[in-house]
């Protein structure tokens, strides 16, 4: 589509110049722009014209499939590309384009899409009929129009300055309130550490309680015990079955009141960090089956059968034996109180991608609901149910079996569907000879991580020692160096970085393995085993202890 001529005019004298300027407005005012883009159009216009008098040039005013083109033809050079009056009349309209080979100019402005507009010939009668002006004359209009322009300009500030004011006292008001809210904030911390305080000392209280009472009752429980041996073993006064079934009686209430005080007892240890556990190497299938003969039910024939299977694979397993026994008998005594009819299955296996032996305690009793499968691992609590009336109990068997679990460096997690059973699944670390290694520290400022490690290293490590913070480690390497440490890069107080410098510097130090563990394996130094925390498994952990020990005993 070609461009529809509206009018031209020369450019030859000065006054041309105000000529050119009326039209160029007159001709944006009739194409339907608004004042103040008629004004951009003219002034724009009048900055290029003056680069241009005294060339020749003839400017022309055209419609253009929705813009208003104004051409301009000279002779002037490149160099006019450069020039001060092109360059204002580009931040007035859209458009300004240079043509050096052709010697054109052109300005362009979009118009508005539904704007009113006279038809063409309508248009080019108004522009003919234009009354010729003189200089003073538009001198006098562009008076006005400027006069105009700045009463906007200072209506513009005013009401900038209005907002300034409003943004000036809205910031006031909610710097106020910040400082109020984080005034509250420390308050909240000061309140909050202030609890903590006092649930630590009530734990510490509570645990020192459990010891106290556990302890001071194991010595008239084994009393009681030791007579009921006496009053109805070989040697002693004959007495009635009524007696002797008695006796037996209040025997096995002391036996099994003793057993819930060691498991009080090693619940106050567990939370202290005080179980120790003795390991050594476990003939696994035989510790089973004991537990089958010893807890077979006999609530009637046939009613529920306790079944073992050991896969080969796990014949033996490196930990403590009495906790591991606790632990299944605990989740084997629960499993047989609550299956009325069908099996109760001990099974073991190993996983050796993971390194870990899997022990399982599955049953075909009443199930657990779901919304009590986190619950049931709190001290105390009781799933309600139908059997609760019948069968009787602490709600401390499953805490306790998941807290010897976790001394023994493993995990225990529970599923179970409500009518079909319950699954229990214990998962050790899979070691079956002596430790390998003596000490290895964990440096680390990541709780949970150091938790983890411990559990991954057990059986693995004679001796397994924890620093949150770089300066503890490095007072705990010198005053007893490790065989290897488990290094974190990222640590207040002392990174990573200056704690491997300070090793260097350190002759007994530098003999220290060193495996880093970090959530950035591509930031770590050069020369040691690097590990991702992400997706860490026991035997990638293990390999690189050997190597890094290894290393250093070469």
């Amino acid at each position: 589509m070609t461009a529809t001529e509206l009018a031209r005019a020369a450019l030859e004298r000065d006054h041309d110049v105000f000529v050119v300027r009326r039209l160029g407005k007159a001709v944006a005012e009739l194409a339907g722009l608004e004042e103040q883009d008629q004004v951009r159009v003219a002034t724009a216009l009048s900055e290029v014209c003056r680069e241009l008098l005294g060339t020749g040039a003839v400017v022309v005013f055209s419609l253009d499939e929705g813009k208003l083109l104004i051409t301009m033809d000279h002779a002037m050079g490149a160099d006019f590309a450069r020039s001060e009056g092109l360059a204002l009349a580009g931040r007035l309209v859209d458009v300004v384009t240079f043509d050096a080979e052709h010697g054109r100019v052109t300005i362009a402005k979009r118009l508005p899409p539904h704007s009113p507009r006279l038809p063409i010939d309508r248009i080019r009668e108004r522009l003919a009929g234009m009354a010729p002006v003189s200089a003073l004359e538009e001198l006098r209009q562009q008076n006005k129009e400027l006069a105009s322009t700045l009463e906007d300009v200072l209506q513009l500030n005013a009401e900038l300055q209005e907002t300034n004011t409003g943004v000036l006292a809205l910031y006031n008001q909610l710097s106020a309130e910040l400082e109020e809210t984080n005034r509250g904030v420390v308050a909240l911390y000061g309140e909050l550490d202030e609890k903590s305080s006092q649930l630590r000392e009530a734990a510490e209280a509570r645990n020192r309680f459990w010891a106290t009472v556990s302890h001071e009752l194991r010595t008239p429980l084994n009393s009681i015990i030791g007579l009921v041996r006496l009053m109805i073993g070989s040697g002693s006064e004959p007495l009635s079955e009524e007696q002797t079934r008695q006796v037996r009686f209040i025997g096995d209430s002391a036996e099994t009141l003793l057993e819930q005080v060691g498991e009080l007892l090693d619940m106050a240890k567990a939370e202290s960090g005080r179980l120790d556990p003795q390991s050594s190497v476990v003939h696994l299938p035989t510790l089973a089956e004991h537990l089958r003969l010893t807890m077979q039910p006999t609530s009637g024939p046939g009613d529920v059968t306790l079944r073992v299977d050991v896969a080969p694979d796990v014949t033996d397993v490196y930990t403590d034996e009495g906790m591991l026994i606790r632990v299944l008998r605990n989740l084997l005594s629960n499993a047989l109180k609550f299956t009325q009819e069908g099996e109760v299955r001990l099974s073991a296996h190993a996983d050796a991608a993971a390194g870990e032996v899997v022990i399982t305690v599955t049953d075909t009793g009443i199930g657990i609901p779901r919304e009590y499968l986190v619950a049931v691992f709190e001290e105390f609590f009781q799933v309600p149910n139908a059997l609760q009336v019948r069968v009787k109990g602490t709600g401390l068997g499953l805490p306790y079996a998941r807290r010897l679990t976790e001394a023994l460096g493993g995990t225990l997690e529970l599923a179970s569907d409500v009518g079909r059973g319950t699954t229990v699944t214990m998962r050790l670390p899979h070691h079956d000879g002596t430790p390998e290694i003596a000490r290895v520290l964990v440096a680390d400022d990541d709780e949970a991580f150091r938790a983890a490690a411990r559990r991954m290293l057990y059986g693995f490590a004679v001796e397994v020692e924890a620093a949150a913070d770089g300066v503890a480690a490095l007072e705990m390497m010198t005053a007893r160096p490790p065989d290897v440490i488990l290094l974190d890069m990222l640590m207040p107080r002392l990174d990573g970085t200056a704690l491997l410098q300070r090793m260097a510097e350190d002759q007994a130090l530098g003999r220290v393995g060193v495996v880093v563990v970090t959530i950035r394996p591509d930031a770590a130094p050069s020369g040691h085993p690097v590990l991702s925390k992400q997706g860490l498994r026991r035997d990638q952990l293990l390999q690189a202890i050997r190597g890094a020990a290894g290393t250093n005993h070469d």
